[in-house]
């Protein structure tokens, strides 16, 4: 497959040129594409309906008998997003376990989102456990990442909610962390468009760069937390959706007719600042329109057609007014003036790899190394003890 010289559009999909890394074959198809093909194949998303219910019972079998005797024998994550809403759905009405659900609130829910959680666990009789992050902190750390001018101020959120995937479930003895992520709606990403999740060093290398606070109570992770967590604790996160046919209209119209919950009119827009964030700053200044990558999934998974993802990418991102509602509610939370943020949507576009070597200065190289060898020899020794118990 070669990278084009100009515009291009998949054939196949709706992803184009705009992701600065595709590539297209002979026939016009896409990398993404491609990619797809060989995800599709992974278990246990390509297991047929029937084997997928055999697996997620044999599943469920074990997160109920690692949870006997405790108050929970699981926990799941709750944006108020359609896929952790029908996760909770999932988990209580039709698999029948008792979950904890926890909630990261970083100070953007939407009043909708709020409404969503409270109609979903009041009505599933689910606990809920809410972490409220530092406002002060996180304001800082958003900006410095605006201020960084890279595609990459949604991370630090994704890092913090990353950190109680694993965690919480420590925190109360249990083994099983269920997400909404899912190869079915979600199989398409993007490097160029958001990088650098799981990498603490980066978040704390542009904070460093450019915020002004001290972090303290910031949720994270480093390879040695990682290592604790999955190796020594066992803790696994699980893709649940991927155990049973997810469809997501389908699961809207459950969601709204069984829990009152109320769509949003976009991927994350449970998120005020994801809203903004994703439907303005991101295609105006990177021209990144985060759609594709979202219909293209649901095309994968014959969810929609192309004529009908492409018809979607006709329709503005913003209405005016609702434009100019939502920027001054995320300018004035982030105490800055419109020149301040213009200013932001002028400054040279960046990319992690501007940051490289500082983020590399600033990690801890010795203990990485020595977690990915302690990780390589643990692996090793589980293996051939199970060669010697078969």
């Amino acid at each position: 497959m070669n990278k084009p010289k100009g515009y291009q559009i998949c054939n196949r999909c709706v992803m184009d040129t705009s992701d600065p890394d595709i590539e297209f074959d002979e026939n016009g198809i896409c990398s993404h594409c491609h990619k797809y093909d060989i995800i599709s194949q992974n278990l246990p998303y390509s297991l047929s309906s029937h084997e997928k219910k055999e697996r997620l019972k044999e599943l469920l079998k074990k997160i109920q008998n690692n949870g006997r005797g405790k108050q929970y024998d699981c926990v799941i994550g709750l944006s108020g997003g359609v896929d952790s809403s029908y996760l909770a759905y999932l988990t209580k009405r039709e698999f029948g376990l008792r979950p904890l659900a926890v909630h990261l609130d970083n100070g953007w829910n939407s009043e909708l989102a709020i409404q969503n959680i409270e109609h979903i666990c009041k009505k599933l009789d689910i606990d809920l456990q809410t972490y409220v992050i530092d406002w002060e902190e996180f304001r800082d750390i958003q900006l410095a990442f605006l201020y960084a001018s890279t595609p990459d101020s949604e991370i630090p959120t994704d890092h913090a909610i990353f950190t109680m995937w694993r965690q919480i479930p420590e925190q109360i003895g249990v083994m099983y962390f269920l997400c909404g992520s899912n190869t079915a709606t979600e199989s398409t990403s993007v490097k160029a468009w958001s990088q650098g999740h799981s990498n603490w060093n980066y978040i704390k290398t542009i904070h460093q760069k450019f915020g002004h606070k001290k972090i303290k109570t910031f949720p994270h992770f480093t390879k040695r937390d990682l290592f604790k967590w999955t190796k020594i604790k066992g803790i696994q996160v699980i893709n649940i959706l991927d155990y049973v046919d997810y469809d997501k209209q389908e699961a809207k119209k459950i969601l709204i007719d069984e829990l009152g919950w109320t769509d949003y009119g976009g991927k994350h827009y449970e998120s005020l600042y994801t809203k903004f964030y994703q439907a303005y700053i991101l295609p105006q200044k990177f021209g990144y329109d985060k759609r594709r990558m979202h219909l293209t999934s649901l095309i994968h998974s014959h969810q929609i057609s192309r004529d009908e993802a492409l018809q979607e990418l006709q329709k503005p991102l913003y209405n005016e007014q609702e434009l100019k509602e939502d920027m001054q509610y995320v300018l004035n939370k982030l105490g800055i003036t419109e020149d301040d943020f213009q200013k932001i949507m002028e400054l040279p576009k960046k990319t992690i790899q501007d940051y490289q070597e500082e983020v590399e200065n600033g990690s801890d190289l010795y203990s990485d190394r020595i977690y990915y060898l302690f990780g390589n020899i643990y692996n090793r020794v589980i293996s051939m003890i199970f060669r010697i118990i078969r």
